[in-house]
This record gives structure tokens, sequence and C-alpha cells, in this order.
């Protein structure tokens, strides 16, 4: 019996042990904080006041709890809507939540209704904030609204595993106008749910033409544990709101970029994706005009 090999191989891997043992050391990797950055959630719509929430970042390993929350609003900033005619200077309100927590939104000032702006379609809304030393400002535009056709409701095209018998789907008709650049958002209300936000259009592939058959998936709270193929439906005794809002193209990559971060979110195989803020500066968020139409509709 040759033993040598055995011996001299036996002799490497010890070698090897020590030589990989030695070599091992605590890797300490420091992760540097970033600013705190600028968030701007603010809207305006036809018949509406603006209203402007303001908010800042926070660390991705911060504590968070209900004061890391109440924390982050802004307050005192200088925050202006100007319609190219006139400029209006937003007031800072604080709104109960309903928990012990606050939180806070500037809006027109109730007590010069002499100096408030209400959105009007087609025309254009510039936002200016000053904060700390730096000025954000953004541009949206309230498009006009082209309504959908026809509404009804019907048996969902396709159903999930955990679909209910009685679930049924709303559907539309919709007439793109024959000029390219045309985006729409809506939000679903039942009940006495508040509105969430359903799905997002472009007439990219669509210009010009009449689409039937539209489906319009019930908003939801994305928080919410149940199963979305239940969620997403409609149901026989549902008082139901859909708010079909028309958008420029800057707040529909907003809306697009930020729903498709958000779906993402935990997926390892999904491809890191920037929101397409509209706010200047290095700020976050968006500044959205909304051309709205609300359907009001009972659920057979």
């Amino acid at each position: 019996m040759n033993c040598s090999g055995n011996f001299w191989a036996f002799c490497l891997l010890v070698l090897m042990g020590l030589f990989l043992g030695s070599c091992q050391q605590e890797v300490n990797i420091n992760l540097e904080t970033t600013p705190a950055k600028v968030v701007v959630q603010g809207s305006i719509e036809n018949g509406q006041p603006p209203f402007v929430i303001l908010s800042s970042t926070f660390g991705f390993f911060a504590n968070i709890d209900l004061s890391t929350f109440e924390n982050v609003f802004i307050h005192n900033a200088v925050v202006t809507v100007s319609d190219g005619s006139r400029t209006c200077r937003l007031k800072e309100y604080s709104v109960d939540s309903g928990s012990s927590a606050k939180f806070y939104i500037y809006s027109v000032d109730t007590s010069d209704l002499s100096n408030v702006i209400i959105g009007e379609l087609g025309k254009t809304y510039n936002l200016s904030i000053t904060y700390d030393g730096k000025t954000y400002t953004s541009q949206t535009q309230i498009p006009f609204v082209k309504g959908l056709d026809t509404l009804w409701f019907g048996q969902p095209a396709f159903q999930g595993p955990n679909t209910p018998n009685n679930a049924v789907e709303l559907y539309g008709t919709y007439t793109d106008p024959d000029t390219a650049g045309n985006f729409v958002k809506y939000y679903t209300k039942r009940n006495q749910e508040i509105f969430y936000a359903g799905q997002l259009f472009s007439d990219d592939l669509v210009n010009g033409n009449k689409i039937k058959g539209v489906n319009l998936f019930a908003g939801y709270n994305l928080a919410d544990d149940k199963k979305s193929d239940s969620l997403v439906y409609f149901y026989p005794g549902d008082s139901l709101v859909l708010k079909w809002c028309e958008i420029d193209k800057p707040v529909f990559n907003f809306w697009n970029t930020y729903q498709f971060s958000v779906q993402s979110t935990g997926n390892p195989f999904s491809s890191p994706i920037n929101v397409k803020s509209n706010i200047s500066n290095g700020a976050v968020g968006v500044w959205a005009g909304y051309g709205t139409i609300y359907y009001h509709m009972k659920v057979q």
C-alpha cells in the first residue's frame, strides 16, 4: 500500500487550512448617512384648492414609531402656488389623524378668501417651496378631461383561486382623443373607504382609438394582508365612486415609476429604479394637476 501520496495530500490540506485561517479578518462596513431630502406630495384639481404635504426622508435603519412619522413633517415653509396671473401663499394646518399622531398639510388660507386659488381645467400651476435656505419649484397642468363613454359591471375576466363567486368587475369604453400624449390615473372609493389608487393608462399604443372593455380594477390598501384576487373586485350592494383623472406626462412618469418601485419591493430579481420626481433642486415627490370626473354607482 502506497501511503506517501495520501500523506502529502493530508499535509497540503492542513497547510491550506492554516493559510485560509490566517487570512480571516473582521470586516467593518461604514454605511454613510445621506442628507435628508425634502419630500413633496402636492396636488390641485379642477374645482378644488391646492394641497401640499411636506416631509423629509429618514434613515433606512431608523427606529420607526408614531413620533418618527410626526417628526418628519416640515413646518414653517413658505409655500406658494401661482396660476400665472396671481400668487397664493398656502397656510400650514395640523390635522388629527384619529390616532395619537397628527399630520400637517399646506393649503389655502380660509381667513383670506380674496387670495384663494381654485383649480381650473387647462390651466398651468407653478409651485414654489422655500425651506431652510433652499427653494424648490415645480409646474403642472390640469388637462382638459375626456371621460369614459360607458361603464358597466360584469363577471371577472380572470378569477383567481380566492376570488369569491359574487365578485364583479368594472368595465368601461374609452375613446382616446386624436392628439397624442393623453394619460389617465384613476381611483376608486367603496362604501366608507378612502380613495385608493387604481391603474395608470397611456395612449402611446392606442392614440385616437376606441378601447372597449377596459378593466377597471378596484384600488385597495397595499398593506392589507388579504389576497389581492378578492380585493380588486366589487360586490353587489357596494356604493362606488370612480375618480377618473387626466394627468400630464411628468405626473404620469412619477406615478409609473413609483408604482413599479412599490411592486418590485422585496423582489431580489427586479432591477433598481429611480422614481422620477417633477420637483427641482433635489427634492423628491410630485406636484400633480388632475383633470377630474367623478362617477357615482351602485354595484348590482
